[in-house]
């Protein structure tokens, strides 16, 4: 029987129960045991303060790494860009919407004043440079609490991924998705990252199956541009890869700082066939970004905070 780690909120749950469904489907025989992570102990400060890589991640690393389990269910834009020794991750299943969702209201008819929850330092520079005029507060929380959060009246709306209201069944909540161009979203967001020992054994036999190889690249280029930057929750970063025509891979980044004064774009469009070129392309994409000073600047800012 295969072990499948997973922390406890409701969308954990039910990403880790997708894969134990996906898995069984295919005759394999699988139990889920939850692990909880420093992420879900400190829910009282604003994820890009905290400044732990792995927040989500390390204690059911630990888990995986000592044999306790066997496949570990994460959302990639959970998942550090480096990997502990003898980790890997065996598969990226087919991906859910990537865009973020305004929850109460549409971004437009917000008044000014208006009290907007986030619990991301990248979607709430973005929405500073969006409409500065809105008072962005941090909201923590797994996404039934901040929904209630929302329904008692402590904000006018709030940022949620599109991908966990869709697959929780809440996707009538969502008021208004928000472009890509409009606010560009985490890296992996919308994608699912099986985690197995790279021992090639029957967790990572398992996971392989269920890899997606669109989705795999995809979140290739934006891991690595992430991994250039040196990025974490604590860096203002979106990037976003789509597969278009000609088998191009089209990666779109934005950094911003903080209180939305700076928001520096960039893209690549090139042809893209494998993991390790869609890895290079998101490589120079950060390369170029960072050696401006604009971008330099606002990491250094975020750093040094």
């Amino acid at each position: 029987m295969l072990t499948i780690g997973s922390r406890g909120s409701k969308l954990a749950l039910w990403q880790a129960h997708w894969v134990k469904a996906q898995l069984e489907a295919r005759s394999l025989e699988c139990r889920i045991e939850i692990i909880q992570t420093t992420g879900d102990r400190i829910t009282d400060v604003p994820l890009a303060k905290v400044g732990t890589k792995g927040l989500f991640t390390k204690e059911i690393e630990e888990a995986l790494l000592d044999g306790r389990i066997d496949l570990a269910v994460h959302s990639s834009k959970d998942m550090p860009t480096e990997l502990p020794a003898g980790l890997t991750l065996a598969a990226f299943p087919v991906r859910e919407d990537a865009r973020d969702a305004m929850v109460g209201s549409t971004l437009e008819a917000l008044r000014p004043g208006a009290r907007v929850g986030s619990s991301s330092l990248r979607r709430g520079a973005q929405l500073k440079a969006l409409r500065p005029d809105l008072d962005i507060q941090n909201i923590r929380g797994n996404v039934d609490t901040r929904l209630r959060k929302l329904d008692e009246g402590q904000y006018d709306a709030i940022l949620l991924a599109c991908a966990g209201l869709r697959r929780l069944g809440w996707a009538d909540r969502i008021t208004e998705a928000l472009a890509v161009e409009t606010m560009c979203p985490a890296v992996g967001q919308g994608a699912l990252a099986i985690e197995t020992r790279a021992d090639g054994g029957a967790g990572h036999a398992a996971a392989s199956s269920l890899d997606d190889a669109e989705t795999r690249r995809c979140v290739s280029a934006e891991r690595a541009l992430l991994g250039a930057m040196g990025g974490g929750c604590q860096v203002p970063l979106g990037a976003y890869a789509s597969l278009v025509e000609g088998g191009r891979l089209r990666l779109q980044a934005v950094v911003v700082s903080p209180d939305g004064g700076t928001l520096v774009r960039d893209e690549a469009c090139e042809v893209c066939h494998t993991p390790g070129a869609a890895a290079e392309i998101g490589a120079g994409v950060a390369g170029r970004l960072l050696g401006l000073e604009q971008v330099r600047r606002i990491l250094a800012s975020v750093y040094d905070a």
